[in-house]
């Protein structure tokens, strides 16, 4: 039974990784870049603001070579390719190939439309695993990406995926239109029927860009949802690719404080500050992301902005640091780890 599904290999390198940076005594360093090397996408879902942008800027591709300059720039050890649809993006293959040789974890995030006709570009690897956005059940998820058989589509992919020997991890947002029932659904479903083997979950921030206001969740809100969603030994029993922190944060357990810049993002226009969720502007590099932006302006209580925000890419950092900081919580991350890789 796991409460963090992370593969002991990966574990291990993101635990070196972190002890490096104490050794260097550096204070900001990131954990994960979210890489979008292109806007474009095949979707139109009510939560997301990239595909807003002009039309010349949809059309944009980033050359393989910027998009893995910029992540050894950084240097991170783990990767999530985002977008719009980074299935779209024409040289998706080959940016991959580059990142796994160097060996940094990366994780592809798609909404599985392509999924199948691409599968033969890509080979199987313990570095790397894509990560399919999946917010409910049938009915739940197609009304979330405004288009009916994505669900349908997106399961067959995983499956087929499974097949061939890939790593296939979810990613879930979940609204206030949700319940505790409607994320107990698909998560079970998740972990039990389809048997991917992470499931990452975030509720849904109100970024300014987003056409649909009205459905993200407040911080109370939030923690009463997943407090009730985790009761009856679900936190424990699904393989959640989340560190114990992380998900006593979410239900309430705990708070933190935001450390955006652990989970920074890197995409056609340069470095986003603070967030990709805010946009206070592009730098060209990562050294100009840490040392020009004011992180102490950020985060709840901070920047109304950030009022609601209980998002993944600014507390799953600050847990990790935590976990790392506290010999108790490390054990007790450890034993996750250990016992889902039985």
């Amino acid at each position: 039974m796991s409460q963090m599904a992370m593969p002991l290999r990966q574990s291990i390198k993101v635990a070196t990784y972190l002890f490096e940076q104490k050794l260097r005594k550096r204070e900001k360093f990131p954990l994960i870049v979210e890489l979008e090397p292109l806007f474009a996408c095949n979707l139109a879902c009510e939560g997301c603001g990239k595909i807003q942008h002009p039309a010349g800027v949809l059309k944009q591709r980033m050359p393989v070579a910027q998009a893995v300059g910029a992540v050894l720039e950084s240097g991170a050890p783990m990767v999530s390719i985002a977008g719009g649809e980074p299935l779209m993006h024409p040289q998706i293959d080959e940016i991959v190939r580059q990142l796994v040789a160097r060996k940094k974890y990366v994780f592809l995030c798609t909404n599985a439309m392509l999924m199948r006709k691409k599968l033969d570009k890509f080979t199987p690897s313990p570095y790397f695993a894509f990560a399919v956005h999946i917010d409910g059940l049938r009915e739940r998820h197609d009304e979330s990406v405004a288009k009916e058989g994505v669900f349908d589509e997106a399961v067959a992919a995983m499956k087929e995926a499974k097949r061939r020997g890939f790593r296939v991890t979810t990613n879930s947002t979940f609204f206030n239109t949700d319940t505790p029932q409607t994320i107990i659904e698909v998560l079970n479903y998740l972990n039990d029927d389809l048997h991917v083997d992470e499931m990452m979950i975030s509720p849904a921030y109100a970024y300014e860009k987003a056409p649909d206001q009205e459905h993200f969740l407040g911080v109370e809100q939030t923690r009463e949802l997943f407090k009730k969603a985790f009761a009856g030994g679900n936190r424990a029993r699904w393989r959640l690719n989340h560190s114990p922190l992380f998900l006593d944060f979410l239900e309430g357990k705990a708070d933190f404080s935001c450390t955006a810049w652990a989970i920074p993002n890197y995409s056609l226009f340069g470095w986003q500050r603070p967030c990709y969720l805010m946009n206070d502007g592009y730098v060209p590099t990562y050294r100009q992301l840490i040392e020009e932006t004011d992180w102490e302006k950020y985060g709840r209580g901070k920047d109304p902005r950030c009022a609601n925000c209980m998002a993944h890419c600014g507390y799953e950092p600050t847990a990790v640091l935590a976990t790392m900081g506290s010999l108790k919580e490390s054990l007790r991350a450890a034993r996750g780890t250990i016992s889902s890789n039985r």
